[in-house]
């Protein structure tokens, strides 16, 4: 046998052959028949099980044997249509003995799984870290089986928030107004510190025990499914943890990226990913982009590997079967390879022709961004379809505090805003775009804006009303802070007040909580369900006028309604001549405000108070 060699980071973790067990590992562990793929590639690994001889039961054909480098795997290709039996043996044998056998099982799939509904511009997504969101099961805070335990008194470390917790408190996402929940990544990530943001995955098909179960998470999907809302589940292609258990005992050493002229092959990424499209770019900085590790304990994940390739794609495939889920959000979409992520994003959406899948397109232009999405005409350019449905739009979230902030002039304050959307020609379905002010990785809004509920209104009223999916991150909604520049990435995730039997608050409840947070909270639920049923915000069109005397106007329309917002970003009441409207208001003579209920007579002008938003229904 050729013997496996691995950097010295990893030896340390490495198993050692003569601990593995004859037949340690099957995945998936089990499928469905009924797949518009049938074709199914099942890992099969335990010591040196390639030496020896694997049948299946019942008479059925292994399509193809695919064998590698290291002996404690083997890769079997089977056809599921032409399987007629709802389980079979996959039998490990040593001449004429059965030395080890692992029952698979066919699932029967759901009739309506391949048309199941996915998140849409009618959708606001909330984004939740679930470690500190909210504690349901105390017994799972730590687990033996998992090495970092819990200590709410570390910043970076677990605080105890699990899927009970979201489970439990599912009405308060609800009566908020939003229909869909992005949770940052629950499945397994084992490593010894800062494993509580999942981003370091040890293991793609296990719930992570400190979180709960697989079957608490598909619980939690279909609590959501009844109440008409949707899961949204955090997929990582770049990464994995080093102490996943593919990367402790790698299949072949090309499974990952490697540098020779890095330390123990390690070389961080330049984080430039501009190069995949620069038609300038050298193949040195690409390669550091693309296949440098964003840590020394994240791997960076070889797509161009077709075993690769084909494990990330059944594994998301699994997921969404199994799982029930209502769409993905993928991270760090452009450090993979492009050409191999077109193939999954394309395999997953042959499956599920209306599943929907947000790339994390963290570029400033709108060129950039668009080129990441199916059938844009800039990624045509670079001879490049993703197969991407959906973007985020980070050119949107970097002017908006700026356009909130700067001065009024020619090229700032809410000009900026303004000419975002100028560049809205660029993308393939405009309205397939995530909208957000913060999330996750970001400085709090609250924090820049030093808990001013008017900067907040704002924000929330222009990611609501504009085209696109909305996607607001927990806490946002009672005021919560965090500075990033000071506290690192934890400060930014702090634990939601009530969410801990501990806690001497309780947020979730509006009856409990301060008269700040209540301030934030009402505004955001009457906003957002409002948006709920229109349809001209969902699907509309819009008609913009640029920004004057740093007060902005545009309208979303159709031919059965049409809305009206204003922000006015002034330190002073505007007075707007709405003569300058005509082509947009028509014959209109009234409105009405959805936030305050205050009824505008829209025949010469209106008055709009300082640095205020108004959602102006008009009435026909």
């Amino acid at each position: 046998m050729k013997k496996l060699y691995v950097i010295l980071a990893l030896s340390a973790v490495s198993f050692a052959f003569s601990q593995l067990k004859t037949l340690e590992r099957v995945e998936p562990a089990f499928w469905w028949k009924g797949m518009k793929n049938p074709e199914l590639q099942i890992l099969v690994y335990g010591k040196n099980i390639a030496d020896h001889e694997i049948e299946l039961s019942n008479g059925i054909k292994i399509k193809d044997i695919q064998k590698v480098e290291n002996p404690n795997y083997v890769f079997l290709t089977v056809n599921t249509d032409e399987i007629n039996v709802p389980e079979f043996k996959i039998n490990i044998r040593k001449g004429k003995e059965n030395i080890a056998s692992y029952s698979y099982e066919l699932k029967e799939r759901n009739s309506n799984s391949a048309n199941r509904e996915s998140y849409t511009s009618k959708d606001v997504m909330y984004l939740i870290m679930p470690d500190r969101f909210a504690n349901g099961d105390e017994k799972n805070d730590s687990r033996p089986d998992l090495t970092e335990k819990a200590n709410r008194n570390l910043p970076n470390g677990r605080h105890g928030g699990d899927l009970r917790g979201i489970i439990n408190n599912l009405d308060y996402i609800q009566n908020l107004g939003a229909t869909a929940v992005w949770l940052t990544p629950v499945t397994e990530d084992n490593e010894k510190v800062y494993s509580y943001h999942g981003y370091a995955q040890t293991d793609l098909y296990k719930i992570d025990g400190r979180y709960g179960t697989n079957e608490e998470y598909r619980e939690l999907s279909r609590q959501l499914n009844k109440r008409k809302m949707k899961l949204v589940l955090d997929y990582v292609t770049n990464h994995w943890g080093v102490s996943h258990w593919m990367i402790k005992d790698l299949p072949t050493k090309d499974w990952i990226h490697w540098f020779k002229e890095g330390e123990n092959g390690f070389y961080r990424s330049n984080y430039k990913t501009t190069t995949q499209f620069d038609t300038n770019a050298s193949e040195i900085d690409t390669k550091y982009a693309l296949d440098g590790w964003f840590d020394k304990t994240m791997p960076d994940i070889n797509q161009k590997n077709p075993l690769v390739l084909k494990y990330l794609i059944q594994n998301a495939i699994w997921w969404i079967e199994y799982a029930e889920l209502g769409g993905f959000r993928v991270d760090t979409y452009p450090y993979n390879d492009k050409e191999a992520m077109a193939k999954w994003a394309k395999a997953i959406t042959d499956e599920y022709p209306k599943f929907n899948i947000v790339g994390e397109t963290w570029l400033y232009t709108a060129g950039q961004i668009s080129a990441w999405q199916k059938d844009s005409k800039t990624g045509e350019a670079a001879h490049y379809n993703s197969n991407l449905p959906s973007v985020m739009d980070f050119m949107l979230y970097g002017d908006l505090s700026k356009a909130l902030t700067g001065k009024n002039s020619w090229d700032s304050g809410l000009i900026k805003l303004y000419n975002v959307f100028t560049s809205d020609f660029l993308y393939p379905d405009i309205n397939n775009v995530m909208v957000f002010f913060e999330n996750h990785d970001t400085e709090r809004w609250n924090e820049i804006f030093k808990d001013n509920p008017e900067a907040y209104k704002m924000a929330l009223t222009v990611i609501s009303t504009v085209r696109g999916i909305p996607q607001i991150y927990y806490g946002s909604e009672i005021g919560m802070r965090g500075n990033k520049k000071k506290g690192g990435d934890a400060d930014i995730r702090r634990d939601f007040p009530g969410g801990w039997k501990s806690d001497r608050q309780n947020a979730f409840n509006p009856a409990t909580q301060t008269e700040k947070q209540k301030e934030f909270y009402t505004f955001t639920q009457k906003l957002l369900n409002w948006r709920k049923g229109k349809e001209v915000i969902h699907t509309g069109k819009t008609k913009n006028y640029i920004p004057q005397d740093n007060v902005f106007v545009y309208f979303r329309y159709n031919e059965k309604d049409s809305v009206m917002v204003v922000l006015n970003n002034n330190k002073k009441e505007q007075v707007l001549d709405l003569k300058r409207f005509a082509e947009s208001l028509g014959t209109v003579k009234k409105g009405k405000d959805i936030i305050s209920g205050k009824e505008f007579s829209l025949k010469n002008v209106i008055t709009v108070p300082a640095k205020t938003s108004l959602v102006i229904e008009l009435q026909k």
